[in-house]
């Protein structure tokens, strides 16, 4: 077999496997839950019982066309790949629906604290949609602008979907309905502290990213020191901040005054800023000795300065792999500003550990999915920066 055909079965492959997790998922788990209240675990309820023989018909439509794009041999390498990112669209809007409609035909005789949840299938099925959406647009190479059309497209869908009463008997949109107006606030609270973060590791990692680059003798012993502050746990890191920032605190009174303490931003603010410091350096350390010795050497030629070399030359070459490290760092203090609310920053981790010790798990997905939806946004949106940054013949 051919090296291209080979790797089109292979790229198959992946969708059949996410096909079969899928169709095991129908058949073994449950789509949703309908529980009296909202703290007694739900009765499972599954897919076929759930759906309405049209929607039933329609997830078997796009099953199939999922189906003959990973098997059917015969079809070109594009057209297969384009087959199964133009039904995941459909499949997350279908499975969306589907729930929404059960849970307003369930709730309807039921008595007004019953409630109905997503089930294994529900999330499963979610998940396949956007591995197969991830893998189509990675092995149909599309551009900055491609890519940006689709995630528009699925947030469109998303958006329709939550902007009518379709979801709103579900569970978690009445924990949402209830939180509303506190939701907003630790919304506001999370995106501030990340930026508060991001800000000043930048404004510190760049430089000593450059530092890294330029000084080979400090570069082992920055690296170490960074490595330790990576390897903390985090929790680990609040509570060490606890005694020397209220000691601080209190012996500095206008320090005090700001807010610095043992508990609350401060403290997360200086945690996230420690983890955020190892990427951002070595990226950018990566980035500035990746330019090649031909580019350099003809700026020097052409009569730039160190610093026109830096700014012209250097930097833009390196800024892929610098926005790569933004990348992975902005993730990671989405997630890290959860457990910061475990010292009263604030956040979406408020909703998780205020769920845990009610023991609402809609409560907890309040927190946790709006927390994983802000990490997928800005994962995507920095993979298209980066693809915007390099050069057009790269890309």
């Amino acid at each position: 077999m051919a090296l291209p055909e080979r790797r089109r079965w292979v790229g198959n492959r992946v969708l059949a496997t996410l096909l079969i997790a899928a169709v095991a998922s129908v058949v073994l788990l449950p789509f949703a839950s309908l529980s009296p209240n909202r703290l007694v675990s739900g009765q499972p309820v599954m897919l076929w019982q759930a759906l309405a023989g049209w929607q039933l018909a329609a997830f078997a439509l796009i099953g199939l066309l999922l189906l003959v794009a990973a098997l059917a041999g015969p079809l070109p390498r594009r057209l297969a790949l384009w087959l199964s990112l133009g039904a995941t669209l459909p499949l997350l809007a279908l499975d969306l629906q589907a729930l929404g409609a059960y849970a307003h035909g369930a709730l309807a005789d039921a008595s007004p604290a019953a409630r109905v949840s997503q089930g294994a299938t529900f999330w499963i099925l979610l998940f396949a949609s956007a591995l197969i959406a991830i893998d189509a647009l990675q092995r149909l190479r599309l551009g900055p602008a491609g890519r940006a059309l689709y995630g528009v497209a699925a947030l469109a869908v998303i958006g329709v979907c939550f902007s009518g009463e379709l979801l709103s008997p579900l569970s978690i949109m009445r924990e949402f309905a209830n939180q509303r107006d506190n939701f907003i606030d630790q919304l506001v609270r999370h995106l501030l502290l990340v930026g508060g973060a991001l800000l000043p590791a930048l404004l510190v990692g760049l430089p000593l990213g450059l530092l890294a680059n330029r000084r080979a003798r400090l570069r082992n012993g920055l690296f170490s020191v960074l490595n330790v502050f990576q390897t903390l746990p985090s929790i680990a890191v609040f509570g060490l901040l606890i005694a020397p920032l209220s000691a601080l605190g209190r012996a500095v009174p206008w320090l005090g005054e700001l807010g610095v303490s043992g508990i609350g931003v401060a403290p997360a603010i200086i945690a996230l800023v420690l983890y955020s410091l190892l990427p951002i350096v070595r990226n950018t350390y990566s980035g500035l000795a990746g330019v090649s010795t031909g580019a350099l050497e003809a700026a020097r030629g052409m009569g730039m300065t160190p610093r026109q070399i830096l700014w012209r030359v250097e930097i833009p070459l390196a800024l892929p792999v610098i926005l790569s490290g933004l990348r992975i760092v902005t993730v990671q203090a989405i997630g890290l500003v959860v457990v910061a609310a475990l010292i009263g920053a604030g956040g979406f981790g408020t909703f998780i550990f205020q769920g845990l010790g009610q023991y609402a798990i809609d409560l907890v997905l309040l927190g946790a999915i709006p927390t994983i939806v802000l990490a997928v946004i800005a994962d995507f949106a920095l993979q298209i920066l980066v693809s915007l940054s390099r050069p057009s013949g790269t890309r």
